[in-house]
């Protein structure tokens, strides 16, 4: 062959690569859902984004890592049933699957561990879509996972009342359910048996004095949002439940017993306690409440005319005094925000859901962070190094939605970031009401170094 030729041949060779390559690049650009511009940030950055196949508005994630594959699974305010989302390329994450539950049922909740997973039903109100006229459905539906994108549905456990908010599974032999129950007012908990998922029975409950009908003083202001974080020995369990954190010695599930609490409202307002977090090898519970005003009904309170949500760190060096330590600082706008405090941003403003699936082996352990949602403000990030001066190092705010998928906020079609969690990658993935699957990196210091790729 002669030089001519070769050289000829070289470049019809280098022409295909290119060609391949620009086919490959167009391909991927063209399957990766663009992400969203006009966001704002500190210390962080986004990194990829899903629209859910068009379903804005999920909420509850779980990941899972299986063979070479990462699952998120996550449910939905807005549609019934629950999406996968293959988030192995966080650049790229690729929808994987609805699966659809039952009309005018809320299914927001669900939790995995393992090759189960366990989903929430639950009633819920018009102001969220509900039709009241219409049936729903109730209780927890339990799932097979060992196929992680084709779960089998095993058994379904009924409450016999109105269902299931939130789910707490640790792995093991129980459940813990913040569940509505004939004969009582507000959510109380209850554990359930698993042993056998396709036959779940009631192993304990534990409610406050006033919830069980016929109790006197009577408490109709009492509710268990969930879920409870159990101790690594399985003897204690840690919970926000109504305007109280509370610790309770559950040796004998059938009869938990309260160790200690602290009463937290007044002067905290919103949902006063929604969630506890233990932070491991240390004598300390992140608490924080949920902003319940904003735009969540028509001609109703506006953001911050309720009393000052809670966001603290608690001292239980003493178990049966727990203590009020420090009060987390109040997220400022980014620089030349058009409002002078996101309580005039519209929407809900404060506190919501933190990154309580430590439990999971794919998500990152609790030290020094914490990754607090906060409606309108988005994502917070705050340092505990120093448990007494809490500080907000990191944050990130979606661009403001440009679609409708649900009904709330009603004032204002604004942001309201709602759920978060952080994988063992580094990656960390928020929820909005009204837009798909954030996937985010955290730039600043201070996160744990990453234990998986």
């Amino acid at each position: 062959m002669n030089h001519s030729v070769q050289k000829s041949l070289r470049r019809i060779i280098f022409i295909i690569a290119m060609v391949v390559s620009a086919v490959a690049v167009t391909t991927q650009c063209d399957y990766a859902d663009q992400i969203p511009s006009d966001w704002a940030a500190s210390n962080m950055r986004p990194v990829g984004y899903s629209a859910l196949d068009g379903r804005g508005g999920a909420f509850k994630m779980a990941i899972r890592h299986v063979n070479d594959h990462w699952y998120m699974y996550m449910g939905h305010l807005w549609h019934r049933g629950w999406s996968i989302v293959d988030v192995t390329d966080p650049s790229n994450p690729k929808f994987v699957k609805f699966i659809p539950g039952p009309d005018n049922t809320w299914t927001i909740q669900m939790e995995i561990h393992g090759n189960l997973m366990i989903t929430a039903l639950q009633s819920f109100t018009a102001p969220w879509g509900a039709d009241p006229k219409k049936p729903f459905d109730e209780g927890v539906l339990l799932w097979d996972i060992s196929d992680p994108a084709n779960p089998k549905q095993l058994s379904h456990w009924k409450t016999g009342s109105t269902g299931v908010h939130r789910v707490g599974y640790l792995g093991g032999k129980y459940v813990n359910l913040a569940a509505n129950m004939p004969g009582y007012n507000g959510q109380i908990l209850v554990f359930l048996d698993i042993s056998d998922p396709k036959n779940p029975k009631e192993a304990g409950r534990w409610w406050m004095p006033g919830q069980k009908e016929g109790e006197t003083p009577a408490r109709k202001d009492i509710s268990f949002h969930g879920p409870a974080l159990i101790s690594p020995d399985g003897k204690k369990a840690y919970l926000g439940y109504g305007p109280a954190v509370v610790i309770l010695h559950i040796s004998d599930i059938s009869e938990p017993k309260q160790i200690g609490s602290l009463v937290l409202s007044p002067p905290f307002g919103g949902l006063p306690v929604h969630d506890v977090l233990p932070i491991p090898g240390k004598q300390l519970l992140f608490a924080h409440a949920e902003g319940v005003s904003g735009g969540d009904t028509p001609g109703g309170p506006l953001a911050c005319t309720s009393p000052l949500s809670l966001v603290a760190m608690i001292d239980i060096k003493d178990e049966t005094k727990p203590r009020l330590m420090s009060i987390f600082p109040v997220p400022d706008p980014p620089k030349n925000a058009p409002y002078t405090d996101f309580c005039d941003k519209g929407g809900r403003f404060g506190p919501h859901n933190t990154n309580l699936e430590y439990h999971l082996p794919d998500v990152e352990k609790q030290a020094d962070l914490i990754y607090l949602t906060y409606f309108n403000a988005g994502l917070r990030i705050f340092d505990i190094k120093d448990p007494r001066l809490p500080k907000e190092v990191g944050y990130f705010v979606p661009p403001t939605p440009t679609k409708r998928y649900g009904p709330l906020p009603y004032d204002k079609l604004v942001t309201q970031t709602e759920d978060v969690l952080v994988d063992t990658r580094g990656n960390i993935y928020i929820t909005d009401k009204n837009w798909g699957l954030f996937i985010l990196r955290y730039t600043g210091k201070g996160e744990p170094a990453p234990t998986a790729k």
